[in-house]
């Protein structure tokens, strides 16, 4: 067990040193695994960061697990601007990794620059993360010749879910797995500090995985990679219109969210709520000057 591991989480918060994009290497050198959770607001935020996340995604499916959109297409720079710093404000330690919502970088180098910019001086993140192989290349280097750091996304991009057909597995073919290969050498090469996997078989995750200098992100890649993220709420059960196939539930909140609901609703309208117990006192001599003073109209 290593030594985080084995620490209490209010421990490893006091004794952890910042995250940052050169730690996460020597991270992939030495063999060690990789942590990153999603995260969209401040009390979320603080309790990865406390537990000794090494990565926090603000990642753009925000728009589907906390604004209700069918899919993560509709998310602007504001809305992500907003949520990343309520995240900042929350974590410490972790790397914070915003994500440059669809059409924030297509357009031009120059929109994708700024945008990115915006990011780390107005949002308070370390890094943006962006979706895309070779069409992305020179974004990518336009954003990292401006001194931020970028995260790679490969696979399943959401943002191209209506290119891709739905959200399904990408790779399962030699030629396309030829691609995705390519695409994460030319991304490592354009500058990416680490690439995300999304969706691609479990072998040709360890395979990009153990070609690359850079490390790699699972999610529903498979255990070769040098490390995993969720989204949170798929990991809390706290959304309840799907679970991926490739998420673990390791709690069911939203099941108590309606059990807790439902009791308070119930205690309110059986009078059971509030009790004694919840309500402030008044001096009795107090209560009978009041009542002395309000029946004279004064």
């Amino acid at each position: 067990m290593s030594k985080i591991a084995s620490q209490t989480p209010a421990a490893v918060s006091e004794s952890r040193k910042k995250v940052t994009t050169k730690s996460l290497h020597h991270k992939k050198q030495q063999g060690e695994l990789i942590t990153m959770l999603t995260a969209y607001d401040y009390p979320t935020a603080m309790m990865i960061d406390r537990v000794g996340m090494d990565i926090i995604l603000v990642g753009d499916s925000l728009g589907m697990v906390v604004l209700g959109y069918a899919n993560t297409l509709p998310v602007t720079m504001d809305e992500m601007l907003h949520h990343c710093r309520a995240v900042a404000r929350g974590a410490e330690t972790a790397l914070l990794v915003g994500d440059m919502p669809f059409m924030s970088y297509q357009v031009s180098v120059e929109d994708a620059m700024l945008n990115a910019g915006r990011f780390l001086q107005e949002a308070g993140m370390d890094a943006v993360k962006l979706e895309g192989g070779r069409e992305r290349l020179e974004a990518v280097r336009g954003i990292v010749g401006a001194g931020i750091p970028v995260m790679g996304h490969l696979g399943l991009t959401p943002q191209s879910v209506n290119q891709l057909g739905g959200f399904r597995t990408q790779g399962k073919s030699a030629a396309a797995a030829t691609r995705l290969l390519e695409d994460a050498l030319l991304l490592e090469d354009a500058g990416c500090f680490s690439i995300v996997l999304e969706s691609v078989p479990g072998r040709l995750g360890e395979f990009i995985s153990k070609k690359l200098g850079i490390p790699t992100i699972g999610i529903g890649a498979g255990a070769g990679c040098d490390g995993q993220v969720l989204v949170t709420h798929d990991l809390l059960g706290l959304f309840d219109r799907f679970t991926p196939k490739f998420a673990r539930r390791y709690a069911n909140i939203y099941a108590e969210m309606e059990r807790a609901f439902t009791a308070y609703r119930r205690d309110v309208e059986n009078g059971a709520f509030p009790g004694p117990e919840h309500t402030s006192g008044m001096a009795e001599e107090e209560w009978e000057a009041f009542l002395r003073v309000s029946q004279n109209g004064t």
